[in-house]
């Protein structure tokens, strides 16, 4: 008698989700494994926060724009799926910092606002003479017998002073997580920049010989950091649905409980049950916590804060915006008076997007303790966000159309002591409920790579569990 498949669910359809299912889909076949995959997604569409609109010869990101090309596992998957043709560049191009209502250019040679090269930061006007005094402290300063995590305000802080951190680092790691770097772990975001000082001493002289910049031979070319599709992210989304042939996909459906018996059975909303031998959850914390309400067996994590942040896409006539400097954009410092966080000059940034006499101005509203702006309507944060731009640069005329994205408990905030609480929630995963596993922006990483290589790593997890 042949023994019945073994059933994989993921549950979530985001890119995590979908890594999850191609690798798996990719093993079964490749080694002919008694397997079937489910994923199971509450949206009527897949891709999670990546969506793309195609609209009048502008191709806008509703959500991430782009991805580290360093970090190789969204390169990878594009390759395997036959999209690496589509891969494009960003234009390179100075990036500024808002600083007391003034476009300052990010010093040459800053690295998350760390400077590696000491002519730049000594003739930047965002920094005091008092304040690079004070960073220059790192080079004499001891490192830290700091062994437990912190707050990468507290590191930074201790390592640069106080100004470098306001108007340089700040702004940067708000841009990434939306958060509050005086709550934010180092140990779950940067955890290279503790061994830097743990390494070197110095963070300024271990972030000069290890950048990418150091390793470079006279003559190489500099690398483009970001990476996107030239058809929008969606069409990865798109490309990846359209592969999985062999899975069961059901969209418009939520898991609302898990129960473990023989197998796990999972109680969906339409009534519905569904078993699995394996389940990944690739949902936010506090989806996955509703799940396991019961048990309370995520409670440690299930009250991770999660920032609420909207993106506010502008499209003009060229002639209708003046004054935008040479550059592809700026972030905002939170000491200034302005409800945006950033903006990006698309047009700048990403040439092939916007139709020739076009410009495209993309903002960013919302992050840890300022989040009304999100639930106002389209019209009264149009109104803010140009009221905004209008103090930097000359905005001439209402926009042709604007696009208005809000996601709400979109941005997890992995605040210190985040890793030991994750560490511990999954050994009792592993104690009560094996095979089971959680991935995605919630646990080990937001961006799209940290994703992906989450999803890939608990696939392979998976599909080791069921072949037990």
């Amino acid at each position: 008698m042949t023994q019945s498949k073994r059933k994989i669910v993921i549950v979530g359809g985001g890119i995590t989700g979908l890594a999850a299912a191609y690798r798996a889909q990719e093993k079964i076949n490749k080694e002919q494994l008694e397997a079937d995959i489910t994923i199971i997604e509450a949206n009527h569409r897949l891709g999670g926060k990546i969506q793309t609109v195609v609209k009048d010869g502008f191709v806008i990101e509703r959500g991430p724009d782009s991805f580290l090309e360093r970090k190789k596992s969204m390169g990878r998957l594009i390759k395997d799926v036959g999209l690496d043709d589509k891969l494009v560049p960003n234009a390179t191009g100075q990036a500024f910092i808002l600083v007391n209502d003034k476009l300052h250019p990010m010093p040459g040679g800053a690295i998350m606002g760390i400077p590696t090269q000491i002519k730049p930061f000594l003739i930047t006007d965002l920094i005091s003479m008092t304040g690079k005094l004070r960073a220059a402290g790192d080079f004499v300063l001891p490192k830290s017998d700091h062994q437990q995590d912190q707050s990468l305000g507290t590191f930074f802080r201790r390592r640069l002073g106080n100004e470098v951190v306001e108007n340089l680092i700040e702004p940067l790691l708000s841009g990434i997580y939306a958060g509050d770097i005086d709550q934010i772990s180092l140990q779950s975001t940067f955890p290279q920049y503790g061994k830097l000082e743990q390494d070197h001493r110095s963070l300024i002289a271990g972030m000069k010989k290890t950048s990418p910049a150091a390793k470079r031979k006279p003559g190489d070319k500099k690398q483009s950091m970001f990476l996107t599709l030239s058809t929008g992210l969606e069409s990865l989304v798109e490309k990846l649905e359209s592969l999985l042939s062999d899975c069961d996909i059901l969209k418009g459906t939520k898991v609302e409980s898990i129960s473990r018996g023989e197998k796990y059975t999972l109680s969906l909303n339409s009534g519905a049950e569904i078993e699995a031998d394996s389940v990944i959850f690739t949902v936010p914390h506090f989806t996955a916590g509703d799940v396991f309400s019961e048990s309370g067996l995520l409670n440690k994590i299930e009250e991770i804060p999660a920032t609420s942040v909207a993106t506010v896409a502008m499209a003009f006539d060229q002639d209708q915006v003046e004054d935008i400097l040479d550059g592809t954009g700026f972030v905002v410092s939170r000491n200034s008076d302005y409800t945006i966080t950033a903006c990006t000059w698309t047009h700048r940034k990403w040439p092939h997007t916007v139709p020739d006499g076009k410009v495209l101005l993309r903002c960013y509203v919302g992050r840890a303790g300022d989040e009304t702006v999100v639930d106002l309507s389209d019209d009264q944060v149009e109104k803010i966000v140009l009221d905004d731009l209008n103090k930097i640069i000359q905005v001439n005329s209402k926009p042709d159309f604007t696009i208005v994205t809000r996601w709400k408990k979109a941005m997890p905030q992995y605040t210190v002591g985040h890793q030991d609480r994750m560490a511990e929630v999954r050994a009792e995963l592993e104690k009560s409920y094996p095979g089971v596993y959680l991935a995605g922006a919630s646990y080990d990483g937001i961006g799209l790579p940290d994703c992906i290589d989450q999803g890939e790593a608990a696939a392979y997890k998976a599909l080791n569990f069921i072949e037990q």
